[in-house]
C-alpha cells in the first residue's frame, strides 16, 4: 500500500510500516498545497494519507476521492503520544476504501 504521511504527521513513524510504500508530504514538495489541493494529487499516486488534522473531514468533500484518509485523534502529534496508536492504524489498513475517512483514537 502507498501511505502519504500528511505534513503534520511525524516521519520517525515510518519504522511502522515496513509493509508498505511510505512518504511525507515535504519529500513529496507539497508542502504549500491546501488540502483540497494535497488530496487531488496525493490520490493519483497514494491510497492513503495519515494526518492528526481532526478537521481534515469537515473541510473537504470525499465523495468521488480515490484515497482514503486514517486521522489519529490525539492530544498533540508527538512521537509518544501517536505510538500506542500505531497497531490500530496497522490493523485499519487492509480495510480502507477511497472516499472514506477513518479516525483512530
Amino acid at each position: 500500500m502507498n501511505i502519504l504521511f500528511d505534513e503534520n504527521f511525524p516521519r520517525p513513524l515510518r519504522r511502522f510500516f515496513p509493509d508498505h510504500q511510505v512518504t511525507t508530504v515535504q519529500k513529496m514538495e507539497w508542502l504549500e498545497a491546501e488540502n483540497g489541493d494535497l488530496l487531488a494529487v496525493a490520490e493519483a499516486e497514494f491510497d492513503v494519507l495519515l494526518s492528526t488534522d481532526k478537521g481534515i473531514k469537515y473541510q473537504q468533500n470525499f465523495t468521488d476521492r480515490d484515497i482514503a484518509v486514517i486521522v489519529l485523534r490525539t492530544k498533540d502529534n508527538r512521537i509518544p503520544t501517536l505510538i500506542p496508536l500505531m497497531p490500530k492504524v496497522l490493523a485499519l489498513l487492509p480495510t480502507v476504501q477511497p472516499g472514506q475517512v477513518y479516525f483512530v483514537e
